[in-house]
């Protein structure tokens, strides 16, 4: 009987397997038994097309979700950006300087002297500035920016003074001017910048430097009475990048010309493109007058000049055809005049050839070898030398647009400074400064020079005496200082020194003169040319000449925004470092009473490269590799700009009219 029990007992096993989980489909009816029911079909859990339009569902919800929340978030931004109106309490006094609101005067002509500024207690940072050394920065380009971006708050009391109260991106200046960008997106507030350091900005030009009384004497014009207002400002130490101006080599009738050196050049050239299409499709305009109005001029084949005629071309190739006449691309013409036998003359030759080629591809008139002469209201007059008879025959272009690009001029105020400083300044074209940057003739050696309006003087054999006593004094008396009675100028005179002697004395100038290291480093190739007796030595008198070949060499830096960012931003970390370690220094650190080369090397400009656009593609000269192509270099060409740009806001919104342009074309309303 009990054996009988134990067996009806059902085993463990199959009471586990009995058990009805609450996740699963099957139950037990009165009897015990289990009932397992089959699970209705489901589109979405069964089908596989199903489930992947569940998941992507729920991509989508998710995306969705997470747009609209980001669309919350910054409408709550936007809200907390509207003040109430009241920007201060009632109860909180304003400090202003007594000075700033009464300005004492003074100096040659009497005028206002700007000691303390409006602004000077609005936030802590300029309040404590107050009594920092004046720093005061003249232009608002490439070198003021890139030397603003070096300082700290604590280095100085900073003011910059320029008629533009913007950092303009000088190299998408082409862009701007035929709509593919906006000029808002190159363009950056320079009190935002400024606003970092708690500088401060003054609208207005610099028309000459005081230096003995350490003043600058500044203008501003009333633009609608044309009132002119003067005053002096102080500084202690004076950083001038003025930039320069279109060179108009001596041509008459430049006035009939447009220009792109600023923003208003850019928005002038846009408004004059759109408006000679617009006069084109007039039933009054001629045949003959179309064409003339639709003839486009360049003068000019350097970087601006050639991609002003590509993005020209580009325009009237994509995106005239969409609303105007076809007959209008039919009638269209872009000519380029250039004096040299090629153009974009300064890259690399393959580089050259490419944008040749793709010009002409691109109906580009190429005028080589050509010399303007004269420019009239619809014409320019040039010369141009015939290949095949090589003579050279005078030819006229009519015009209905001529954009004048051709080479830097000298800005007015450093004529002033090199006038100024006659018999100091040796160059005409350019303020000349030392490998310190520093405006050789200046006082005190508290003002520099950086940019285009200036050219770093190598003048390495006027100081042979001085570098020969460095040399053999450092070699010979290690222990003593550079006293003239250790070595005089006599003994210098009549010294032998050995080509071993010599390239050792090559590589100690070289530290001082980095523009001239290239050409200091063949000096064992100059120096049997420069021993006539065969000696294996060479005079004071020889060693002079051979430095007075080397200075010849040496050429003169590029008037680029490159090297405008890079002599700022050399100036800017000497600066900063000036301020923090003046005090430290001893009379031991400053050789020579020279307390720039006691903080900082000469000034060595290095050349990264040259990019130009070329029609929907771009060449790049870089680091001596040359690099030419289509739309994967003009991305590339696009990509190093994007990164150059100065603050987070332009790089969007540079970002944005690329994508609008590949969306809704160019930008050609003007209004």
């Amino acid at each position: 009987m009990a054996l009988r029990n134990e067996l009806n007992k059902p085993s463990s096993a199959n009471s586990d397997s009995n058990k009805v989980t609450p996740s699963s489909n099957a139950t037990l009816n009165n009897a015990g038994e289990k009932i397992v029911y089959a699970e209705a079909y489901s589109f979405f859990k069964h089908n596989f097309f199903g489930r992947v339009v569940a998941n992507l569902c729920i991509a989508v919800g998710v995306v969705g979700t997470s747009v609209a929340g980001l669309i919350l978030v910054f409408f709550l931004y936007d809200y907390s950006t509207y003040g109430s109106g009241k920007y201060w309490e009632d109860d909180t006094k304003l400090s202003v300087p007594e000075l700033a609101l009464s300005p004492e005067r003074g100096g040659p002509e009497n005028l206002p002297i700007l000691r303390a500024q409006l602004d000077s207690f609005d936030s802590p940072s300029k309040a404590n500035s107050r009594h920092k050394p004046k720093l005061v920065i003249l232009g608002s380009g490439w070198g003021s920016v890139s030397l603003l971006k070096q300082l700290n708050s604590s280095d100085y009391d900073v003011t910059v003074i320029s008629p533009t109260n913007y950092f303009l991106f000088t190299p998408m200046l082409p862009s701007a001017a035929v709509g593919t960008l906006e000029i808002k997106s190159i363009c950056e507030s320079i009190r935002s910048i400024l606003s970092y350091i708690g500088g401060h900005y003054l609208r207005a030009s610099a028309e000459k430097i005081l230096f003995s009384e350490k003043l600058i004497k500044v203008s501003s014009t009333d633009p609608e009475t044309g009132e002119i207002q003067k005053f002096y400002v102080p500084y202690d130490k004076l950083a001038i990048a003025v930039g320069s101006i279109s060179n108009t080599h001596g041509v008459d009738g430049i006035q009939y010309c447009h220009k792109l050196k600023t923003a208003e050049d850019a928005l002038t050239l846009r408004k004059k493109i759109v408006e000679n299409l617009e006069r084109a499709c007039l039933p009054t305009t001629s045949d003959e007058e179309r064409k003339k109005l639709l003839s486009f001029v360049v003068c000019g084949a350097g970087p601006t000049g050639t991609e002003v005629a590509a993005e020209i071309s580009d325009l009237l190739s994509e995106d005239i055809i969409r609303g105007f006449p076809k007959i209008l691309r039919q009638e269209v013409s872009v000519h380029i005049i250039q004096s040299r036998s090629h153009i974009l003359n300064t890259y690399d030759k393959t580089i050259s050839e490419y944008a040749m080629e793709r010009f002409q591809k691109d109906s580009i008139d190429i005028l080589t070898n050509s010399r303007v002469q004269k420019i009239t209201a619809d014409e320019v007059i040039f010369n141009q030398l015939n290949p095949e008879t090589k003579e050279v025959e005078l030819k006229a272009l009519p015009y209905g647009l001529c954009l004048w690009s051709t080479g830097v001029g000298q800005n007015p105020l450093a004529q002033d400074v090199v006038h100024s400083l006659t018999g100091v300044q040796k160059n005409r074209r350019a303020i000349e400064t030392d490998p310190h940057l520093r405006v050789i003739g200046a006082p005190l050696g508290d003002v520099y020079a950086i940019g285009d309006c200036s050219t770093v003087r190598t003048n390495i054999a006027d100081h042979t005496t001085e570098y020969i006593r460095k040399f053999v004094v450092g070699r010979h008396f290690p222990k003593h200082k550079l006293e003239k009675n250790i070595i005089t100028d006599d003994d210098i005179k009549h010294l032998l020194l050995t080509y071993d002697e010599l390239i050792d004395l090559s590589l100690q100038i070289a530290q001082k003169h980095p523009l001239a290291k290239e050409n200091l480093q063949l000096m064992h190739e100059l120096l049997p040319k420069y021993d006539s007796n065969k000696t294996g030595r060479l005079t004071f008198d020889q060693v002079k000449a051979l430095l007075e070949e080397v200075d010849s060499k040496v050429t003169s830096l590029p008037a680029t925004a490159q090297r405008a960012h890079q002599q700022g931003k050399y100036l800017g970390k000497k600066l900063s470092k000036l301020a923090r370690s003046y005090d430290s220094l001893t009379l031991n650190d400053i050789l020579d009473g020279d307390i720039d080369d006691a903080v900082a090397k000469p000034f060595k400009y290095r050349h990264l490269g040259s990019l130009a656009y070329i029609g929907n593609s771009a060449a790049l000269d870089i680091s001596g590799h040359s690099f030419v192509g289509g739309v994967i270099a003009m991305y590339l060409w696009r990509s190093i700009y994007f990164a150059q740009s100065v603050s987070t806001r332009t790089r969007v919104l540079l970002f944005m009219d690329w994508l609008n342009r590949g969306i809704f074309g160019r930008d050609i309303i003007t209004v």
